[in-house]
């Protein structure tokens, strides 16, 4: 599919950022007034920064607020509810913690709880289109949690869970680019599942449907080659795992841990790109494109 820039800053910097209001719930690290304040508004600007980059994708973004109303069937309005409360109930633990230096520990979890939520919604955003097999599958959601915990501890300071996280994170994403590579293939779906018509004979394309370009062609029928895939494969996890978890093991300075987290971030915008470019969607069965 087309690798929108508006979606990827979307699910990069919200991961990041609730994956930080998850720690910052439990208490990692335990901090308060002037620290919790500026931890706090580094989570809610990443949160919301990407929260308010994926309506720049949607074809009427005057019309956003209405998404809120489709909770009982679309994912995506439960992930609109989910990031409202997560963000309310962390605004009331932050200001215990700014204002009071009191630490609500339930409000706290809660608030967690309800972070860590909001991320597997949006997993699932991905996860529940039968249409694309490389995103359909229980990995898809382990992968955005799994990444989103790590830059969570990362951002948190959390040295320890951070390095394991990033290494669980890195595993996750292997398995789920091996998995996905054969997902449509192994999903069943060819030309003539699609067209009901495979109990005729052999089914083939006759002609294309359309004689230039449309919107199926531009947002769901992106392709990209193997080569290029691997090479930022490779770079994606070298910045998103591999170059943080080396700078964690020196000597820890504010320089170190500033490079480790632009670097994580780097990696996981270069592995969302690949997640929605190579995410093959049925549809271009009919264009030959599968």
């Amino acid at each position: 599919m087309h690798p929108a820039p508006s979606v990827i800053l979307f699910s990069t910097l919200s991961g990041l950022g609730f994956g930080l209001l998850f720690w910052l719930g439990l208490g990692q690290p335990a901090v308060t007034g002037g620290v919790a304040f500026a931890l706090f508004a580094i989570a809610y600007v990443l949160a919301v920064g990407g929260l308010l980059a994926s309506t720049f994708h949607l074809g009427h973004p005057e019309r956003a607020m209405k998404a809120f109303t489709q909770w009982r069937t679309s994912w995506l309005s439960r992930e609109g509810w989910a990031a409202v409360i997560a963000l309310l109930v962390m605004a009331v633990f932050g200001a215990g913690l700014v204002f009071l230096a009191t630490r609500w520990s339930v409000v706290g979890v809660v608030g967690a709880l309800i972070s860590l939520g909001t991320v597997f919604t949006t997993s699932m955003i991905y996860t529940q289109l039968k249409t694309v097999p490389r995103w359909h599958m229980p990995m898809t959601p382990v992968m955005f949690l799994s990444i989103s915990l790590a830059g969570g501890a990362l951002l948190a300071g959390q040295t320890r869970w951070a390095t394991g996280l990033l290494a669980l994170a890195g595993i996750v994403q292997v398995a789920h680019w091996m998995l996905g590579d054969r997902a449509f293939a192994t999903s069943g779906t060819t030309m003539a599942t699609a067209t009901g018509l495979g109990e005729i004979g052999q089914v083939r394309a006759f002609e294309p449907p359309h004689t230039g370009s449309n919107y199926l062609l531009r947002e769901m029928v992106y392709v990209v080659g193997r080569k290029h895939s691997t090479k930022l494969r490779v770079i994606s996890l070298i910045l998103m795992v591999v170059l943080p978890i080396v700078l964690l093991m020196l000597p820890f300075g504010h320089m170190i841990a500033a490079v480790a987290v632009v670097s994580h971030l780097a990696g996981v915008a270069a592995s969302r790109w690949l997640f929605f470019a190579e995410a093959e969607h049925v549809v271009g069965l009919y264009y030959g494109k599968r």
